[in-house]
């Protein structure tokens, strides 16, 4: 895990059955999204877009617990953007779309960070079992998007360099906040253990949620499909990185 940041801590929460399917975006698609200052990251040669659920435990805003608003989903497209520090290079991820079923968060989540939050009705179901584990997310009215995964029961370590660690291992979240000013927060959380995936199916409404440029891609088969067992979380204020006009 990078060293974190030197700054107050906004949020922590436990993020937990995080069901990851990432497809390959042509970059081309991609770059009009990434944030000032930062550069797409890649991955043996391709750039990478992910569909992810997950479930928002015990969440605090500023040590504060907010009735009501402490566990739910969040299902969000995400993709993957480097910074230069003095120090090196900084691997983060940025967002097209985060989906959350309250629209108190959306709201917050927007005016703390210039993210992507909108609200949608969700549902969520968790099956462990001694044979299977089964973890669906759906958002939208009736049935109109989901994720829906099997996997296989035990955890195992993410391999060195392998694809799910790229995915996984990113410790920072980058935002055009404006046309000339980019915002960074750290993430903190140890290295996460995976659930293989033997079965996945996968629909949304690409070109209402994202627009069409995504439905070429969205719409083939994940390059993987995995499913983070997770940890407890700290997610760091925000500073915002100026560049000349």
């Amino acid at each position: 895990m990078q060293p974190a940041p030197p700054k107050s801590i906004f949020l922590t929460a436990s993020w937990r059955y995080l069901l990851m399917a990432n497809y390959i975006v042509d970059s081309t698609v991609l770059a009009p999204y990434v944030p000032r200052g930062t550069e797409l990251d890649f991955y043996e040669g391709e750039t990478y877009a992910s569909m992810v659920g997950f479930r928002f435990l015990d969440t605090k805003v500023l040590g504060i617990p907010v009735p009501f608003h402490r566990n739910f989903c969040e299902v969000n497209l995400r993709f993957y953007v480097r910074y230069k520090t003095d120090e090196g290079w900084r691997r983060g991820t940025s967002f097209i779309s985060e989906i959350v079923p309250r629209r108190a968060i959306a709201w917050l989540a927007n005016i703390a960070y210039h993210e992507h939050y909108a609200y949608a009705p969700m549902r969520h179901r968790i099956i462990p079992g001694d044979q299977e584990l089964n973890v669906t997310y759906e958002w939208g009215k009736g049935r109109q998007n989901y994720l829906q995964a099997s996997a296989l029961p035990k955890v195992h370590p993410i391999k060195e360099g392998s694809l799910e660690e790229f995915i996984a291992e990113h410790y920072w979240g980058y935002n055009a906040y404006n046309p000339n000013t980019t915002m960074e927060y750290g993430v903190e959380h140890p290295r996460w253990l995976y659930y293989p995936v033997t079965h996945f199916q996968g629909s949304y409404q690409v070109e209402a949620l994202y627009g069409s440029h995504f439905v070429p891609y969205l719409r083939q088969e994940p390059a993987s499909v995995f499913v983070a067992d997770g940890s407890e979380v700290v997610v760091r204020k925000g500073s915002k990185i100026a560049f000349e006009v």
